[in-house]
């Protein structure tokens, strides 16, 4: 292994914190990584984790040779990038992770055609509704929706998503349509539990420049957006949705929009980095070109 190879797993094992997670992440034996990092801190003549039987930590000198590495992995990549760029555009697998209904409706379809741009580039598409640890799961760039928590990460804005409130025709029929929120007390909501804490989200909506909310009844609770559209049009209530994902839902006369007045406000759309590695050419390009896909096909202000 040279000694670029050597920086690169070392950094993956600080930043996973455990050599066997590493080893995941890199496609590699979990011999092989430690192997690496032994021969590194003998070359260094230093130690430079602290290992228990469950994780790893840099020492001081290590936490300071982290930084060290993370520049010269840059350099080398950006050196390796320019002739790259030479011979024929950006390479390498780029390992992505998007929503569930982004992934099968917008992203999967267009893919071919960023393959054919890119011929150099494949794709490691992950397609889920869980918050992915970036850092331990070894992914380039995630997509998220909704408001960001603190972490430390990179964020590129993509955009506003605007939301609609709908409902079934048969559920309409059976409880009446609500015009403004004082006719949600008579009214049921198919809960959509959040995937990462597991509460269910209040109903909202916009009033006089402010967002507004209140907990509705539901019977049914569900943590995916293919569950949460699919239990209203089989008739179990109200649901809040970006108005992209029921388009044909609507079309089809499956769902009908109520309460048009008193949308929820948009959710951001937001990509995401890990703070300490600049992107690469290839995150940079599929990034742009996930910007242009996502802004006319989601309806992003």
């Amino acid at each position: 292994m040279d000694r670029i190879d050597l920086f690169r797993v070392y950094a993956r094992v600080v930043e996973c914190a455990n050599f066997s997670r590493a080893a995941d992440t890199l496609a590699l034996p979990r011999s092989t990584v430690s192997a690496a990092v032994q021969e590194l801190e003998g070359r260094l003549g230093a130690r430079l984790l602290n290992r228990t039987t469950r994780q790893v930590a840099p020492t001081q000198e290590g936490a300071a040779f982290y930084e060290r590495c993370l520049r010269l992995i840059a350099d080398m990549e950006e050196a390796e990038n320019l002739f790259r760029h030479a011979a024929g555009g950006p390479s390498g697998t780029l390992r992505v992770d998007v929503p569930g209904r982004v992934g099968r409706l917008i992203v999967a379809p267009a893919l071919p055609d960023f393959l054919e741009a890119y011929p150099q580039i494949d794709i490691a598409l992950g397609v889920t509704d869980r918050a992915v640890n970036l850092i331990e799961e070894g992914v380039d760039c995630v997509l998220r929706v909704g408001a960001l928590p603190d972490s430390g990460l990179v964020a590129r804005p993509i955009g506003m998503l605007p939301l609609i409130n709908v409902a079934s025709p048969s559920y309409l029929a059976r409880h009446g349509v609500p015009a403004a929120p004082a006719d949600l007390a008579r009214h049921n909501c198919v809960n959509y539990a959040s995937p990462t804490t597991g509460r269910p989200a209040p109903w909202e909506w916009q009033e006089g420049g402010a967002t507004r909310s209140q907990p509705l009844r539901g019977r049914v609770t569900v943590n995916s957006a293919e569950a949460y559209i699919a239990c209203c049009v089989a008739g179990l209530g109200l649901i809040q949705i970006p108005a992209y994902d029921v388009q044909a839902q609507i079309a089809a006369g499956e769902l009908v929009e109520v309460m048009p007045d008193h949308r929820p406000g948009p959710m951001p759309m937001t990509l995401l980095y890990p703070q300490r590695r600049p992107p690469s050419h290839r995150v940079r390009v599929f990034a742009d070109w996930l910007e242009a896909l996502l802004k006319p096909a989601c309806g992003l202000r």
